[in-house]
């Protein structure tokens, strides 16, 4: 973990043409190293977990993610009886680095930053393998690309803003509860389930809101 550096020195009243000192390194979770397989100097960047939106704290928002470890992640490769190779650790990693949902592109992109002899189709057919066995979440958005996130032990929802694209997940007793009476009045055995609504976040309509009163002016 980062360490925060202090000093002592007291800075001069008025300094002449100083450059402003680099900010003190967020303190990332001990969950963020590399895989201990990746190459001397290869690894995938890390980031600070995002800020939920007005719309997740609304809805109660989802708890921070629990970060796989080095060992979590090749026991992913085995469970599927894959080699533990460089390629599938970078995409892992960079499932959980950054913005919890990916496209296939975003994912090439950062793996392609560590090793540029991963291709696009690599990415593509590893991100369609886990999401069959269920270690992948893809999420549709419509007609744009599909975006990608590692399966969360707790089941949740999507709400997408169809003006900007956030994401905000939620959880709903109510709506669970509903989708099993549903399945169990058909005389379904409900195994899982896909859920997906649409809207305008609150940000787009502050936005829209704003336009329209300056068009009116």
């Amino acid at each position: 973990m980062s360490q925060r550096v202090n000093s002592n020195k007291s800075a001069p009243a008025v300094p002449p043409q100083t450059k402003s000192a680099p900010a003190a390194p967020s303190q990332l979770s001990q969950r963020s190293k590399p895989p201990a397989d990746l190459p001397q100097g290869r690894s995938i960047e890390a980031h600070l977990p995002r800020q939920q939106s007005f719309a997740e704290r609304l809805a109660g928002g989802l708890k921070a993610r629990e970060r796989l470890t080095d060992e979590e992640l090749r026991q992913i490769l085995r469970g599927l009886n894959l080699k533990v190779t460089v390629p599938r650790l970078l995409i892992l990693q960079s499932l959980q680095s950054g913005r919890i949902h990916v496209t296939a592109q975003e994912i090439f992109e950062k793996v392609q930053k560590v090793d540029s002899s991963v291709g696009f189709a690599t990415v593509y057919r590893f991100l369609r393998k886990l999401s069959e066995t269920g270690h992948v979440t893809e999420v549709r958005m419509g007609g744009l690309p599909a975006r990608y996130e590692l399966t969360p032990q707790r089941h949740h929802d999507h709400m997408t803003c169809t003006h900007c694209g956030r994401i905000c997940e939620f959880e709903n007793l109510k709506i669970e509860k509903l989708q099993a009476a549903v399945a169990d009045t058909l005389g379904f055995v409900l195994t899982h389930h896909v859920l997906e609504l649409y809207g305008i976040c609150p940000d787009c309509q502050r936005r829209e809101a704003r336009l329209a009163v300056r068009a009116r002016t």
